[in-house]
């Protein structure tokens, strides 16, 4: 993931577990996904920026309905800025089914890395131009060409197949796509360049959804946030928002002691 998208959660340590009042239509972040077969421009052709959700297993239809459904607001008080400023980015969000059922795949930065250095994240990063329409289809090609540049995954066996809304992190200044995708024929990953990823690893969603793996972070700059405690590591700030949003509006969430914190290291 590119340098500075770790940094803040997607949700606050206080925020509803509802979501649904009058202020959940605010916000213009959402990206219009293309039609099934319509991606087009851009390297890397348009079957690569094609979204379907044809052949989904049915585990995912909670998760196709969210996409559908969910508000900005819903997901985070952080959205781009109206003016239209922030460094364009994304991360793809990748769905696979393993020996233990359902899993995501996640990869740890190298604990060598003057930022964010040793943190879990989703693979994903920049959009550069060759991506295409930062409005379209361009945060998927990017979410695309990043994991594979970062894990080495096989971008012909993913099926992206829905965006959340975009979200903005104000202390690096990017605006993040999560882009949405079914592991549909699987292929060896592992750490690319280990001067920036250290693993690439596999999270079952039953081990997500797990209130035993479940805590609240505690940054020493006042920020309190969900996190997960999973594959000996600890998932905090932006990638574990975006997957407790998840489990929430997919009605995977199980009650979970949010009293239980866990203090940060002040370099985090």
């Amino acid at each position: 993931m590119t340098r500075g998208t770790q940094d803040d959660s997607v949700t606050t340590g206080t925020r509803s577990r509802t979501g649904h009042g009058p202020e959940a239509g605010a916000g213009a972040a959402a990206l219009p996904v293309p039609a099934p077969g319509t991606g087009s421009g851009g390297d890397g052709g348009g079957d690569r920026a094609d979204v379907s959700t044809h052949g989904l297993p049915g585990w995912l239809d909670p998760v196709v309905t969210a996409a559908r459904t969910v508000r900005p607001t819903q997901l985070s008080r952080f959205l781009p800025p109206e003016d239209g400023a922030g460094r364009q980015s994304a991360v793809l969000v990748l769905f696979g089914e393993g020996p233990r059922g359902p899993e995501l795949l996640l990869m740890e930065r190298a604990g060598t890395l003057r930022s964010h250095a040793g943190q879990p994240s989703f693979p994903g990063g920049a959009l550069d131009p060759q991506d295409g329409d930062p409005h379209t289809t361009g945060p998927l090609r990017a979410a695309l060409r990043e994991a594979e540049e970062e894990t080495g995954l096989d971008p012909t066996g993913v099926q992206l197949f829905g965006v959340l809304p975009r979200l903005y992190i104000p202390v690096s200044e990017f605006v993040v796509t999560p882009v949405l995708g079914w592991w549909r024929e699987p292929s060896p990953v592992g750490a690319v360049d280990l001067a920036e990823t250290a693993r690439v690893f596999t999270v079952p969603v039953a081990d997500l959804t797990d209130p035993g793996n479940r805590v609240t972070v505690v940054h020493p700059g006042g920020f309190q946030g969900p996190a997960f405690q999973v594959e000996s590591a600890l998932v905090w700030g932006f990638t574990a928002g975006v997957i407790d949003r998840i489990l929430y509006f997919a009605g995977w969430e199980q009650p979970w002691d949010r009293s239980r914190k866990v203090p940060l290291d002040w370099r985090a």
